[in-house]
């Protein structure tokens, strides 16, 4: 990882990312010592050995699923490259290597029947981001750059790495860490959306687009007023749904993008506040 990712990332992303690893670590430990020591056992041993075999098939089902999914990307979606969608394929060049990706990830572009999405896996070792045409059609350039700049950072920041991530899988049993830890990965990869695009107004206008999706109205679009939603946002049930998320809202995600910050030494006309968002008062992830 690049210190300028490293100098991006959301300062809560680090407490949490700690938490679930050393979460998943006393709890992978702990079921390990389980099964040994149960496994011969007269009573519950063939109830383990059966467990054991449903992970071990699961497993190999998702390493399947992957090589289907990959196998199905460079079948039926469009590849971005140099002699298809040049300027979108630049974007991902130079932003891969601003932020330190030694190779740039296979990008694609398909067809979601009208969904916006964007999102960035791993397969079978390979780093992909994937485009929807919608998402790409309603969006000026400076906000696709937003877009893959965030997909980018996901794999600069290694939230896809495969070891840590099957080292962090127990700890999504602990009750509303799992989705902590994804919201403030969320945030750290605005932050290098936004750096990469070099627009703090386009950058805020990417995510508000996940919530109009409408390229008419894009030009038209009011961030501030969008911001100013959040204040309408109930704050018991606002808390109560946030926790369950995957993603910040967008409301908050809008408001985290400031201008006018220099970062990594050099001025750039947006960039990542410092939040920390606020549930009923207290200060929250």
């Amino acid at each position: 990882m690049s210190n300028l990712v490293g100098s991006l990332r959301y300062k809560s992303e680090r407490r949490y990312q700690f938490m679930m690893l050393a979460a998943g670590a006393i709890l992978w430990a702990i079921l390990l010592w389980f099964v040994v020591k149960e496994w011969d056992a007269p009573k519950i041993g063939h109830i383990v050995r059966l467990y054991v075999g449903y992970g071990v098939a699961f497993a190999i089902f998702m390493w399947l699923m992957s090589a289907a999914y990959r196998a199905s990307a460079f079948g039926n979606m469009v590849l971005v490259g140099p002699n298809q969608f040049p300027e979108l394929y630049r974007m991902v060049v130079d932003g891969s290597r601003e932020i330190g990706l030694a190779e740039p990830p296979a990008t694609f572009i398909y067809n979601s029947n009208g969904i916006f999405n964007a999102f960035a896996r791993r397969l079978l070792g390979g780093r992909y981001v994937f485009l929807t045409s919608a998402l790409v059609e309603a969006n000026n350039d400076a906000q696709v750059r937003f877009v893959i700049g965030h997909e980018l950072g996901h794999h600069a920041a290694g939230h896809l790495n495969p070891w840590l991530n099957a080292l962090k899988i127990p700890a999504h049993a602990v009750p509303f860490l799992g989705k902590a830890y994804s919201r403030s990965r969320e945030y750290t990869c605005d932050s290098i959306g936004a750096y990469l695009s070099k627009d703090a107004h386009a950058s805020r206008g990417a995510l508000q687009m996940l919530g109009c999706g409408c390229r008419r109205l894009n030009p038209q679009m009011n961030c501030d007023a969008f911001v100013a939603q959040e204040a309408m946002v109930p704050p018991i049930f606002g808390f109560l749904t946030e926790i369950s998320r995957t993603h910040p809202r967008l409301t908050r995600r809008v408001a985290a993008i400031k201008a006018g910050v220099t970062q990594a030494g050099t001025s750039m006309p947006h960039a990542m506040d410092d939040p920390e968002p606020r549930f009923m008062g207290s200060t929250g992830r």
